[in-house]
């Protein structure tokens, strides 16, 4: 599914001595979380490259092995968002039901599209319930991972799924996190005058 000359392997050291290549993969993990109504099937790993009908349709597939009741997938987008803010959470499901529990906004938008909306087809045409959710990014800080983002998506989706998870560690993070860029802003004149001119924008509007 990867194209390696896009995206390379990486070169790590086994205990300190012999060089072992990591490959791309989308990893799926089981996780038993005591309370909870259901289990739930973890999957983490970057966008495939290359024959991605084929790729979601396994994901349908193992999602159908388990009778999963719905897939959720989670992801960012950059925006024109003041990052001293809350961080705005988006989505849409296939279900009625959710989309009125998370007060979600159906979104219009047409045109080119990523892994997770033609996973959303697979799903629709599969009959498999999904959601979809999405934190709003500030285009103007280059930072990877957004602590504060994955904190905004991990509440909705505790939310949404009702499990109950502690997320101290992410909210220290998340916290850190904040406090850094606080400082990388005021250490810049330049980005510092574009946040107040979006400031002056949200308050126009």
């Amino acid at each position: 599914f990867y194209d390696f000359t896009v995206m390379r392997p990486h070169v790590r050291l086994a205990g300190g001595v012999t060089r072992e290549v990591v490959w791309l993969s989308n990893d799926f993990s089981a996780a038993v979380i005591p309370g909870a109504e259901r289990d739930l099937i973890l999957g983490l790993g970057p966008e495939p490259h290359l024959r991605w009908r084929t790729f979601c349709g396994a994901v349908v597939e193992l999602a159908r092995a388990y009778e999963s009741e719905l897939i959720v997938t989670l992801g960012g987008f950059l925006s024109e968002v003041l990052y001293s803010r809350p961080v705005e959470v988006s989505g849409f499901s296939s279900d009625a039901e959710v989309i009125e529990r998370l007060a979600l906004t159906p979104s219009r938008y047409e045109g080119p599209t990523g892994i997770v909306g033609v996973l959303g087809d697979s799903c629709r045409q599969a009959g498999v319930l999904t959601a979809s959710l999405w934190a709003s990014l500030p285009h103007y800080i280059a930072a990877s991972p957004n602590p504060r983002a994955a904190l905004a998506l991990l509440l909705q989706l505790r939310r949404l799924l009702g499990v109950g998870v502690d997320l101290s560690e992410i909210e220290q993070q998340a916290a850190d996190f904040e406090t850094r860029v606080n400082e990388a802003v005021a250490a810049d004149p330049k980005l510092a005058a574009y946040v107040r001119e979006l400031k002056k924008r949200e308050f126009a509007h």
